[in-house]
C-alpha cells in the first residue's frame, strides 16, 4: 500500500500504517545520530529540555555530507539504525512519533514502538542523493560543534521511506525472512 503523510505523526495515523506499506513523508522531521542522541540523553539526566518538542515527531538517523553550490544539503541517506537503540525506548516513551534509518532493531525497541504506538520507518541505503531531492530546507537548531552530527531541522516534501516496524509490531525484515525460508 502506498500512503502520503504529513507530519508531524499522530498515533491515529500510526495506526492505519502496516509493515511493508510505502509512504511518503512531507512535514517538518529532525535528524539526530549517535553523538546528538548520547547529548539529548545527557540533557534529559541533568532536567533539562530537549533541544525540539519530541512529541510526535519524527528522527531520521543521518549526517548529511556537505551541501553543493545551489543545494539545500548534501547526500542523505541514512545511517543505521541499531546504533540508537540504547536511547530509543526513552523517547518513544516521551512521545516520539517514528524513526527513520536502516538496519534491524532491538526488542527493547520493537516493544517500544508498540507500547507507545509509533513507527520504524527505513530509507533506502545509498540513495542518499536522491533522498537529498525531498529536502526543501535544512536548519542546525541544536549541537553544532557535532558538526554533521548536530541536530537539524529538515522540512521534507514526499521522502519515499518504507514502513518496517508498525504500531502492532509486524516487522518487514522478519516476515521477509520467514517467507524465504518457508
Amino acid at each position: 500500500m502506498e500512503k502520503r503523510i504529513q507530519v508531524p505523526m499522530t498515533k491515529e495515523t500510526a495506526a492505519g500504517l502496516h509493515a511493508g506499506d510505502y509512504v511518503y513523508l512531507s512535514g517538518i522531521i529532525y535528524t539526530a545520530r549517535d553523538a546528538a542522541h548520547k547529548r539529548m540523553q545527557e540533557t534529559l539526566q541533568k532536567g533539562q529540555k530537549l533541544p525540539f518538542d519530541i512529541k510526535g515527531n519524527i528522527i531520521y538517523y543521518m549526517g548529511p555530507s556537505p551541501a553543493r553550490e545551489g543545494r539545500v544539503i548534501g547526500s542523505a541517506g541514512p545511517t543505521t539504525a541499531s546504533r540508537m537503540d540504547k536511547y530509543t525506548p526513552q523517547l518513544l516513551d516521551m512521545g516520539m512519533g517514528a524513526m527513520i534509518g536502516k538496519g534491524k532493531r532491538t526488542k527493547d525497541v520493537a516493544d517500544a514502538i508498540v507500547r507507545n504506538g509509533a513507527v520504524y520507518f527505513a530509507a533506502v541505503g545509498g540513495a542518499g542523493a536522491l533522498l537529498s531531492k525531498c529536502i526543501k530546507k535544512s536548519e542546525v537548531i541544536a549541537y553544532e560543534d557535532l558538526g554533521t552530527e548536530a541536530i537539524r531541522k529538515l522540512e521534507v516534501e514526499n521522502f519515499p521511506v518504507i514502513v518496517v516496524i508498525d504500531a502492532e509490531g509486524n516487522n518487514l525484515y522478519e516476515e521477509v525472512m520467514a517467507n524465504m525460508k518457508a
